[in-house]
């Protein structure tokens, strides 16, 4: 499906100014939908000004649809006789009750130029589906007189409403509504409205009580939101509000209807956001669990590494002392990851974070004469907390493999080259010693550490592979993983 940008950048000669404009009425008019009962279409106009581009549709939630097909990159070309078309010309408001048939639907179509700076730069065609036109009643009414408010705001460029809306966090019409005199005292609520403020705690009428003096009897004396919203009422803004108390939370989005330049209403939006605000609580509260988790398991990771270089201290066998050291490592570096867990919310892991660390504690573990620099070059981006701990350990095995076998735990540099692609993470890890001798097979070693790298590569989906350097002298570890499934 075509998306509004590419239809008015491939149609159209609008300026930024007016495309913005035009991105913010779509991202705002569900409100007219909704409270028009009506489909909408936003038309603009091609260079040619006898034709004309569907940038955008939307249907209403609070009744049934009168299109049943998606028009976006649809055109009206010379046809003079077009709503849109006279709409746009006429730069007045044209419309149409005679139930012409849709699909075999009688629809009331309503074709509104919108003007800005003097000049039409596009038109909101409304569809009225009359077969679901719903009984006559005070929220019917209510609706109606909104959306007439707000077609004329859109035909002289007061709407759509600045700032915009959080499509994900804003109250939206069906969620609550209230419509209040110029004075502020409140006309009509909906029912979920009435919903709402019952949840607050107001038990009588909500219809005939001042709005500001109401939503600040609930929350008198709260330190949250909710305290100046009498005088965004009178400053004509558009703000929203988490208004609570210890029974609920009630999002509110304040709007002013203006007519003429004159401030004629205000409508207010509602959203009981008691049990969202609940279900953030309990997120937080996991996600401290989990952090207080990885901080305890990487405190007792890193006591087990202390006694195990205790332990090393005291056996006199140079084999058995080096296997206490390599486990001692293993086990600080799924330490670092736990640690970093333990610092974020997040369930992904910085990894040059973690490798940066380990070249500095393999470094200072494995070289028992000389000094050896841990290097990294390139960026292992964002690695899952699954796969981290895995890849700490290869990456800790590698760096003591590279260390203790090519440079004969003696000085140098060991570097650690990962690159990172759509599809898969390459990681190698290069030495500058005297390489592998000639006719090394990898299949036939003992090693306990190589073994481990091959396993966890496995586990990770990967591959690895031990060769000499072809830029130079030493041996280069190689360690590819897919991202995909990241």
């Amino acid at each position: 499906m075509l998306s509004m940008s590419q239809v008015v950048k491939d149609h159209t000669v609008l300026g930024e100014a007016d495309r913005a404009w035009l991105s913010g009425l779509v991202n705002e008019w569900h409100l007219l939908a909704d409270v028009s009962f009506s489909d909408l279409i936003l038309w603009v106009p091609d260079g040619d000004d006898n034709i004309f581009w569907a940038a955008a549709q939307i249907r209403p939630k609070t009744g049934p649809t009168a299109l049943e097909d998606d028009v976006v990159g649809d055109d009206i070309a010379y046809d003079p006789e077009h709503l849109v078309t006279s709409a746009y010309l006429s730069e007045s408001i044209c419309e149409t009750s005679d139930n012409k048939l849709s699909a075999g639907i009688p629809v009331d179509v309503q074709a509104i130029p919108i003007l800005r700076d003097g000049h039409c730069i596009g038109v909101v065609e409304r569809h009225t589906n009359q077969m679901g036109v719903r009984a006559p009643g005070a929220l019917e009414d209510t609706y109606l007189e909104v959306a007439d408010i707000l077609v004329e705001m859109l035909h002289h460029g007061e709407f759509p409403i600045s700032p915009p809306s959080d499509q994900t966090f804003s109250p939206k019409v069906g969620d609550g509504l209230m419509s209040l005199s110029p004075l502020g005292s409140i006309n009509f609520a909906s029912p979920n409205a009435v919903s709402a403020y019952r949840r607050l705690g107001h038990l009588g009428d909500v219809e005939g009580e001042h709005f500001r003096a109401l939503t600040q009897s609930l929350v008198d004396g709260l330190q949250e939101v909710g305290q100046s919203v009498g005088t965004d009422l009178s400053a004509r803004r558009v703000l929203e509000h988490e208004v609570a108390n210890s029974r609920a939370s009630v999002r509110l989005r304040i709007i002013p209807l203006v007519s003429d330049g004159e401030m004629v209403g205000t409508l207010v939006l509602c959203r009981d956001t008691t049990v969202l605000r609940l279900q953030e609580r309990q997120l937080v509260t996991k996600d401290a669990t989990i952090r207080e988790i990885h901080h305890r398991v990487k405190n007792n990771l890193q006591t087990v590494a202390a006694l195990l270089r205790l332990q090393s201290r005291r056996i006199q066998s140079d084999e058995a002392r080096g296997a206490l050291k390599e486990a001692m490592s293993r086990v600080s570096a799924i330490a670092v990851v736990h640690e970093i867990l333990s610092q974020s919310f997040d369930e992904e892991v910085d990894f040059d974070d973690v490798a940066d660390r380990i070249l500095k504690m393999v470094g200072d573990v494995s070289a028992s004469s000389g000094k050896v620099i841990g290097r990294r070059e390139g960026s292992f981006g964002l690695v899952p907390a699954g796969a981290a701990t895995s890849l700490s350990l290869v990456m800790t095995e590698l760096c003591q493999n590279a260390v203790e076998h090519g440079l004969d735990s003696s000085s140098g540099v060991v570097v650690v080259r990962p690159q990172r692609s759509a599809e898969e993470l390459v990681v190698d890890v290069l030495d500058a010693g005297a390489g592998l001798p000639d006719g090394f097979d990898m299949t036939n070693t003992n090693s306990l550490g190589l073994s481990i790298v091959g396993t966890l590569a496995q586990d990770l989906g990967g591959g690895f592979e031990l060769t000499n350097r072809e830029d130079g002298q030493g041996a280069r570890a190689r360690i590819t993983i897919p991202t995909r499934r990241w």
